[in-house]
C-alpha cells in the first residue's frame, strides 16, 4: 500500500491554528510501526555493543519505553539469545546481557546491517507528521519580516518579495551579479522561520534504516541539550524524535544529482537521507546555481515533479520506490538569468523570481560605514567620496554588496602587516583596489 500523502491545502486546513507536536510515545509494540523482528535484531544489536546494559540504559539507548522492550526481552529470554545477569528491586535497574547464541546471531544480523541506534520510526509516522507540521503552515508578516533584517542594507521592495515569497512554500530563483549579496540574504531567511519540528534519528522503509536526524543540519531546541535529552522530552513524547527549530540546509558547487537520493553504506547496511529531506519543513538553498558537478538543467529536471507536486519519489538499492514529503522551501541563487537554465513550464513552478542588483549610492555607503564599525577602522567620508569618484564612477565598477567588505578587509591587512592602526586614505585605498580588481 502507497502511503498516504495528504496535499498542501489538507494541510494548512488542518493545522493552520496548532503547532508541532512530538507523536504520543508508543505503549505497544503494534504502536511503534515497525515489526517484531526488526525490533529483536535491534536490540541484539544494542546489547552486542553494549554488553551488559540495565533496562533503563537499553531503554535510553533504543529510545523506546519500558512497556516496549518488555515483551522483545522475555521472546530473546525464550529463546536463550539473552539473559539477566544481574537482579534488583528497581524494575529498570535489571541488567541484561547476550548469550553465546545471541552473540552469534548478532553477528548475523550486523552482516545485514549495522545499525544500533535510535530506533526508527514508520514511514507513514513520518509522512504525517511532516504534514503536521508543514512549512506551508508558517505565516510571514511585513513586520517578521522587518525585524529579522533589522541591521541589513536591502532595499525595501526585495526585503518584502522575500517575505511574501515565504507565504508561498514554493521555491524561489534568487538572481544578480556575483558580489550583489544573494547569498547573504537567502541565509537571512532563517530568521523568518518559525515554530518548532519534530525530526526522527531514522526512519524504516521495508526494514532499511534511514538516518535522518543530521546534527549539522538539525538544532534541536535548548530544553533538549543537558543531560538525559531525548528522554526529558516529557511523559507521553516519543523519545524517537528530536524537537528542533525549522532545519535550514545550504549546498553549493560540491552538489551532485547521486546525492539527491539515497545515500546506501555497503559497509554500515544503512542509508542516510537526501539533503532534501534533511530539509523538509524548512530551507533548503543552492548556492551558485550553475557551478555545481551536475548541470542545472539535470538538476532542474529531477526535481520538476517534487517541486509541483510537493512529493519526491527515493528508491531502496532493493529496488523498492516509496513516495516522500517534499515540503521544502528551495532557494536557487545564481549569477545567472534564470531563462538561461530552464523552460517556460519549470519557470512557472519556481514561483517567486528575485532580483538582487547593485546598490544605489546611499545604501553603498550605509553598508561601507557599518563595516567600518565592524572592522574597528575610522570612517572618513572624503576618503569613501574618493574611492566612489576615482575608482568606482571613473571605472565603471557597479556598487556591489560585497565590494566594501573585500577592500576594508585590505585596509585592515595592510595596517596589521605595517604594524599601524588601519586608516582610510587615498593610497591605502588604491592599494587595496588594485589587489582587488584585475587590471583590464
Amino acid at each position: 500500500m502507497m502511503p498516504n500523502l495528504s496535499s498542501r491545502h489538507d494541510v494548512v486546513q488542518l493545522d493552520q491554528h496548532s503547532r508541532a507536536r512530538v507523536p504520543r510515545t508508543p505503549q505497544t509494540i503494534e504502536e511503534t510501526g515497525l515489526n517484531f523482528s526488526f525490533l529483536v535484531e535491534l536490540l541484539t544489536k544494542i546489547l552486542f555493543l553494549g554488553g551488559q546494559m540495565r533496562l533503563l540504559e537499553l531503554a535510553r539507548h533504543s529510545r523506546l519505553p519500558v512497556a516496549v522492550l518488555e515483551p522483545l526481552l522475555a521472546f530473546m529470554r525464550a529463546e536463550h539469545a539473552c539473559e539477566i545477569v544481574r537482579r534488583s528491586e528497581a524494575e529498570t535497574a535489571v541488567v541484561y546481557a547476550l548469550t553465546d547464541l545471541g552473540r552469534e546471531r548478532a553477528h548475523e544480523f550486523r552482516q545485514r546491517s549495522q545499525y544500533a541506534g535510535p530506533a526508527p520510526v514508520a514511514l507513514q509516522t513520518y509522512i504525517d507528521q511532516i504534514t503536521r507540521q508543514s512549512i506551508g503552515n508558517m505565516a510571514v508578516t511585513l513586520e517578521t519580516t522587518r525585524q529579522a533584517f533589522d541591521g541589513v542594507v536591502v532595499r525595501e521592495q526585495v526585503r518584502n518579495q522575500f517575505g511574501a515569497a515565504m507565504n508561498s512554500g514554493r521555491a524561489i530563483f534568487v538572481y544578480g551579479p556575483a558580489g550583489s549579496g544573494k547569498t547573504f540574504i537567502a541565509e537571512r531567511l532563517v530568521g523568518l522561520l518559525s515554530g518548532d519540528v519534530a525530526i526522527p534519528y531514522a526512519i524504516a522503509v521495508d526494514n532499511e534504516v534511514i538516518q535522518v536526524f543530521d546534527p549539522l543540519a538539525h538544532q534541536p531546541l535548548e530544553k533538549e541539550a543537558g543531560p538525559g535529552n531525548q528522554l526529558d522530552l516529557g511523559k507521553n513524547d516519543d523519545a524517537r524524535w528530536v524537537l528542533c527549530r525549522r532545519p535550514v540546509l545550504l549546498t553549493g558547487g560540491e552538489l551532485t544529482l547521486s546525492m539527491l537520493d539515497l545515500e546506501f553504506n555497503q559497509r554500515s547496511g544503512f542509508y542516510q537521507a537526501p539533503p532534501q529531506v534533511k530539509a523538509n519543513n524548512g530551507l533548503l538553498i543552492i548556492d551558485d546555481l550553475g557551478r555545481q558537478l551536475v548541470s542545472a538543467q539535470d538538476l532542474m529536471n529531477r526535481w520538476i515533479v517534487p517541486l509541483d507536486r510537493h512529493v519526491d519519489h527515493l528508491a531502496l538499492h532493493t529496488g523498492k520506490k516509496f513516495a516522500i514529503p517534499f515540503d521544502v522551501i528551495v532557494v536557487f541563487s545564481s549569477n545567472l538569468s534564470p531563462k538561461e537554465f530552464a523552460d517556460g513550464a519549470f519557470l512557472r513552478r519556481l514561483g517567486y523570481k528575485i532580483h538582487v542588483g547593485p546598490l544605489e549610492e546611499a545604501e553603498y555607503r550605509a553598508i561601507f560605514r557599518q563595516v567600518c564599525d565592524e572592522m574597528g577602522i575610522p570612517f572618513s567620508e572624503s576618503a569613501l567620496d574618493y574611492l566612489l569618484r576615482e575608482r568606482h564612477y571613473k571605472e565603471g565598477r557597479p556598487l556591489l554588496a560585497s565590494v566594501p567588505r573585500d577592500i576594508l578587509g585590505q585596509v585592515r591587512d595592510l595596517a596589521r602587516f605595517c604594524e599601524t592602526d588601519p586608516e582610510l586614505s587615498e593610497q591605502s585605498l588604491d592599494q587595496a583596489w588594485e589587489n582587488y580588481y584585475i587590471r583590464e
